[in-house]
C-alpha cells in the first residue's frame, strides 16, 4: 500500500514552500501589529517577494513532473496502476496538491507579486482611510486590487460567474447558485423573526454594557478565558490589531489579536472568544502533516463555524456565565454591581440593528453578509464601480438593517477583506454560522451533560471533541464529507433557524 512515505520527494519541496509562506505570514502579522507605520511600502515589497518564490517553487516543472506520476493533471483523478493500492492520507494528499498546483499553474508569478505587493499596499492606505473616515483616499487602491481580482478570476476560469472562481479559493465547491438559495432560506426565517422582536414588549436594557472599562482589565479576562478555552499561550499570545484576526505559521505559533474599547465591554470580549475558536483549530492541526494541504484547514466556512460556535453557542449562553459572570462581575464591580447574570445575558443577547459586522448580534449578522455578498459580486461582475461604493452601501444598510452610516469608518471602510483582496470571503461567515449550531448540536448528542460542563467551567470538554472530530483531519476530506463524518448528513440551515428562533422566542417572549 502506498503512503505518504511514499510522497516523500513530494512532501519535502511542499513544506520548504509551506515555511516561506510562513515567513510572509509572520510578516502580514507583524505589519498588522507592531509595524512602524513607515514601514508600508518596504513591507508590501518583502511579502511580495516571498509569495512570488513560494508561487514559483509551487509550479515548478520539478513539482509538475513529480505529480505527473500519480495523478491526471487534466482531471485531478488518480493514476491507479495495476497493484496500486493508496491509503486516505496519500490519496488526499494528492488530491488537494493538485487543487493547488492546477489553480497556482493557471497564474503567472509575475501577476502574483503584483498582487500580494499591492494588496499590501492596500491594506496600509485602508487602515488610515478609515481613521480618518474618508473612502476617496482608499479608493485608488481599492480600483487597482478589483481590477486585478477580475484578472485573477479570468486566469482561473469559470462557469456562470467570474465570482465562483474567487467564491471556490475558500469554500471549495461553493458557487452564487449553491449559496443563493441557503440565503434566500435564511432570509425568509430571520426578517420576519426580527420584525417580531422589534414589536415584542420585552425592550431589554444593555447601557451597563456602555459605561467605562479600564482596557488592561478587558484584555486580562480576555486572557482568562482563552486559557480555559483550551488556547495554549505556550504556542500562541494575544496582541492588538485595528481589525481582531489569527494567523498561524504552525500548530505550535499560532496568533491571535483583539481590539479593546474602553466604552465597550463586549468588543474585546467577544472578539477574544472568536478568534480562540480560530486558534482552536489552528492549534489543533496535526503537525505531522505541516508543509501538506493535510495540515490546512478544510475550508474558511469550517475555520468561521469554530469561531461563531465559541462566540454564539458557548460565549452568549446562558451556561457559560453562570460560570464566568461572577468572574467579571468581580473584575468590574462597580459597573456590574447591580445586574444579575440573567440581566447581563439579555444584555449581551440584544437584538438590535447595528452597523458593525463584527458587533452584530447573531440574528442581524447574516444580513450583514447578504449585504456583501450582493456588493461582490456586482464588483467582480462589472455591474458597480468602485466609486459608488459609499452610497450602494448605505442604500443597502437601510434597506436590510433600517439603519445608514453617519460616516465611511462605520459604513464601507469597515471591513479589511476589500483591501486585503479577500473577493469571496464573506459568504464563509454565514456557512460557518450554519456549520456552527449543526456542530454544537452533535457534540451536545455526543458529550453527556455537556452544558452543564460548561456552567462548571470545563471548556476543554467541547475543545477535546473538535480537535478529535475536526481539527486533526485538516483537508483529508472535502468540506461536504467531513460535514457528513461529524453529523450524518450535509450541511443544513434548519439547525441554525431553530437555534435562534428557540432562542430568541425565549428571551423575547415571542
Amino acid at each position: 500500500m502506498k503512503t505518504l512515505k511514499s510522497l516523500e520527494a513530494l512532501t519535502t519541496p511542499l513544506l520548504e514552500i509551506q515555511r516561506i509562506n510562513s515567513a510572509a505570514a509572520l510578516l502580514s502579522w507583524d505589519q498588522e501589529t507592531y509595524m512602524p507605520a513607515g514601514g508600508g511600502e518596504a513591507r508590501a515589497e518583502q511579502i511580495s517577494t516571498l509569495q512570488g518564490i513560494a508561487h514559483q517553487k509551487l509550479i515548478s516543472p520539478d513539482i509538475e513532473k513529480l505529480l505527473v506520476n500519480w495523478v491526471d493533471l487534466e482531471t485531478g483523478e488518480l493514476r491507479d496502476n495495476p497493484g496500486d493500492t493508496w491509503d486516505e492520507p496519500a490519496r488526499s494528499l494528492l488530491r488537494e496538491v493538485w487543487r493547488d498546483f492546477s489553480r497556482a499553474k493557471k497564474l503567472p508569478s509575475d501577476f502574483v507579486v503584483r498582487l500580494s505587493r499591492e494588496c499590501s499596499l492596500a491594506q496600509q492606505v485602508w487602515a488610515e482611510a478609515k481613521d480618518n473616515h474618508a473612502f476617496s483616499q482608499f479608493l485608488p487602491n481599492l480600483r487597482t486590487v478589483l481590477s486585478l481580482k477580475q484578472q485573477e478570476a479570468e486566469y482561473l476560469g469559470y462557469r456562470e460567474s467570474p465570482y465562483n472562481a474567487l467564491l471556490d479559493v475558500y469554500e471549495p465547491g461553493s458557487t452564487i447558485a449553491a449559496l443563493r438559495p441557503l440565503f434566500v432560506q435564511i432570509k425568509g426565517r430571520l426578517v420576519p423573526l426580527l420584525k417580531k422582536i422589534q414589536q415584542s414588549p420585552v425592550k431589554i436594557d444593555d447601557t451597563m454594557l456602555f459605561h467605562t472599562f479600564d482596557q488592561a482589565r478587558q484584555l486580562e479576562f480576555g486572557r482568562l478565558v482563552l486559557i480555559a478555552m483550551g488556547y495554549d499561550f505556550e504556542r500562541g499570545r494575544l496582541d492588538l490589531s485595528a481589525h481582531p484576526f489569527t494567523t498561524s505559521f504552525h500548530p505550535t505559533d499560532v496568533r491571535v489579536t483583539t481590539r479593546v474599547h474602553e466604552h465597550d465591554l463586549q468588543s474585546c470580549l467577544f472578539s477574544c472568544i472568536h478568534e480562540g475558536g480560530h486558534g482552536l483549530y489552528d492549534q489543533g492541526l496535526d503537525p505531522r502533516y505541516f508543509g501538506t494541504p493535510l495540515g490546512d484547514s478544510v475550508s474558511l466556512g469550517f475555520h468561521e463555524s469554530q469561531s461563531r460556535m465559541w462566540e454564539n453557542c458557548v460565549g452568549r449562553s446562558r451556561a457559560f456565565w453562570r460560570f464566568f459572570y461572577p468572574m467579571l462581575q468581580a473584575t468590574f464591580h462597580h459597573q456590574l454591581r447591580g445586574l444579575d447574570g440573567e440581566q447581563f445575558y439579555a444584555a449581551i443577547n440584544r437584538v438590535k440593528p447595528s452597523l458593525i459586522r463584527v458587533e452584530a448580534d447573531e440574528l442581524t449578522y447574516n444580513l450583514h453578509i447578504m449585504l456583501r455578498f450582493e456588493i461582490e459580486q456586482d464588483l467582480i461582475e462589472g455591474r458597480t464601480r468602485a466609486e459608488d461604493l459609499p452610497g450602494i452601501w448605505n442604500r443597502k444598510m437601510e434597506e436590510y438593517l433600517g439603519i445608514v452610516p453617519s460616516n465611511d469608518a462605520e459604513g464601507v471602510l469597515q471591513d479589511v477583506h476589500w483591501s486585503l483582496g479577500a473577493f469571496g470571503y464573506f459568504p464563509t461567515y454565514t456557512l460557518g454560522n450554519l456549520y456552527s449550531v449543526q456542530f454544537y448540536e452533535q457534540a451536545k448528542l455526543e458529550i453527556p451533560h455537556l452544558e452543564d460542563e460548561i456552567a462548571a467551567g470545563q471548556l476543554m470538554v467541547l475543545q477535546r471533541w473538535l480537535g478529535q472530530k475536526i481539527h486533526r483531519w485538516g483537508r483529508m476530506f472535502t468540506p461536504d464529507h467531513l460535514t457528513r463524518r461529524v453529523t450524518g448528513k450535509s450541511l443544513d440551515p434548519e439547525p441554525f433557524l431553530s437555534y435562534v428562533e428557540k432562542k430568541y422566542g425565549e428571551i423575547y417572549k415571542l
